[in-house]
């Protein structure tokens, strides 16, 4: 009997650039898994009677399909279903968190399957092989729709919209497009490259791109409604969450944001105006998440004397506990690659104090204990320690999005600034107006992003086809 492959074989990661060659550059640094070894990561798929993969995807990527036919060899018949459901999975597949292998069946008492490589692999395959064409349909309405913000929520809805038929402009307040997947992410996990060989294949099929065109500033949400039949605001979360302590007005204190920005337009040789080095300096990174091991890799590329990282939460635990039951996401002790290149990481501490004279020189910290049925904590008496800094960047999280509109142009937002639109058909408060994306639903994943951008197209569809069959009435 021929054992199946989750039996046969182990999970294999591809190799790495090793810590001392990769911190050189800022380009990508994982290689990729040979076909033979690719096949056999599929074969580990367990072929689910319920896939709760494809649950805890956000775009109901149809995962057990893929990995068979990759197992199948059939590149071809793997990229047409993976795009069936996903417009970018060289996206997702290079920084999506993948909730998919959290829910994986397998991964109840053995490593999960390898689903976000797998899916990066596919895409890859298929751009080398020329699977991936721009396809250029003739335009079926006359209908022209505004786009405004070029992350991935905006180029999904715009994609979506543009195989729809309609004529669709994006509109991008920076030099490029891309937002934060070009200015967010740093270039050793995403190089831009990559989003200038899809942003190519959507020029090709129709969709027009406008840059440094800052809707409120340059150009008006009036002009927007008198020219466009339907505007969809996919604007992002971008401002950063500030942390008010005494000393915060010093200097060498940034948020993480205007660094990683900072270092991607460099990258990119755009012209940038800030100015925040970490050479030879002593690091700390306050918050724990995505954007502080973003950091935290940036820094050490820069030549930082020593990075640390901050975080007010206690350590995880390095496996599921009966807080985070299967197939739920498990807020488990994860290490990045970034973590690896040379970083020092402490739970349970909060900055009190920035200390200093024109430049931080200190952070005062406190170690705190957490209370789980309070869900609060409080500070350890005697735990105060000053630990040397000379650049400290904050990367605790985004509040809102950055609209350069107010009331005036009646676009409601909710308490927390986000654009109110519910789920249903994404409308704002203004006739017409869309919104999706990290704008509407407030900072979240890129998978989330391509979903919102999606189905509000849809209802963008749905919204323009009932206008049309009630002005033929």
């Amino acid at each position: 009997m021929v054992k199946p492959g989750f039996i046969k074989y182990k999970k294999k990661n591809p190799s790495l650039t090793k810590v001392d060659k990769r911190l050189k550059n800022h380009s990508e640094f994982q290689s990729l898994l040979s076909d033979n070894d690719l096949r056999n990561q599929s074969d580990r798929c367990m072929d689910c009677g319920t896939p709760f993969c494809h649950s805890s995807c956000p775009l109901g990527n149809m995962i057990p399909e893929f990995n068979s036919a990759v197992s199948d060899n059939n590149w071809r018949e793997a990229y047409e279903i993976l795009v069936s459901t996903n417009n970018f999975p060289e996206f997702t597949g290079r920084i999506c968190p993948a909730p998919c292998e959290h829910s994986c069946v397998l991964g109840i008492n053995q490593d999960p399957v390898s689903i976000e490589n797998i899916e990066k692999q596919v895409i890859e395959k298929a751009f080398l092989k020329g699977y991936v064409k721009p396809t250029k349909k003739k335009k079926l309405s006359n209908k022209k729709i505004a786009v405004v913000g070029s992350g991935p929520a905006g180029l999904a809805c715009a994609d979506q919209l543009n195989k729809n038929g309609y004529q669709v402009t994006v509109y991008e307040k920076d030099e490029k497009i891309g937002g934060l997947l070009r200015f967010g992410i740093p270039d050793f996990k995403l190089e831009k490259k990559i989003i200038d060989r899809r942003v190519k294949i959507l020029e090709e099929e129709g969709i027009n791109f406008l840059t440094k065109m800052c809707i409120g500033e340059n150009i008006s949400i009036e002009r927007l409604d008198s020219e466009y039949d339907a505007i969809v605001l996919c604007v992002g979360s971008t401002v950063p969450k500030d942390i008010v302590l005494e000393g915060r007005n010093l200097s060498g204190i940034h948020f993480a944001m205007d660094f990683l920005t900072m270092q991607n337009k460099i990258n990119s040789k755009i012209k940038t105006d800030i100015d925040i080095s970490a050479k030879d300096k002593n690091v700390v990174v306050l918050g724990g998440g995505d954007t502080g091991s973003d950091c935290i890799g940036t820094s050490n590329r820069q030549g930082a004397k020593s990075v640390l990282q901050l975080e007010l939460l206690p350590r995880p635990p390095l496996e599921r506990d009966d807080s985070m039951m299967w197939p739920l996401f498990a807020s488990t002790f994860k290490t990045s690659s970034s973590h690896e290149e040379g970083c020092d990481r402490k739970w349970g501490v909060m900055a009190k104090e920035f200390v200093g004279n024109d430049n931080i020189e200190f952070v005062k910290t406190v170690d705190i204990s957490w209370d789980k049925d309070k869900k609060s904590f409080y500070p350890l008496k005697n735990s105060e320690k000053l630990i040397p800094c000379d650049l400290l960047l904050i990367a605790i999280g985004y509040e809102k999005p950055n609209l350069f509109f107010d009331d005036q142009y009646s676009i409601e937002t909710s308490s927390d600034g986000t654009i109110r639109a519910n789920e249903k058909n994404y409308l704002t408060s203004r006739k017409k107006f869309f919104s999706c994306g990290d704008s509407r639903r407030g900072q979240s994943l890129v998978v989330w992003a391509i979903k919102e951008g999606r189905d509000c197209a849809h209802s963008v569809h749905k919204f323009l086809k009932k206008k049309q069959l009630t002005q033929n009435d």
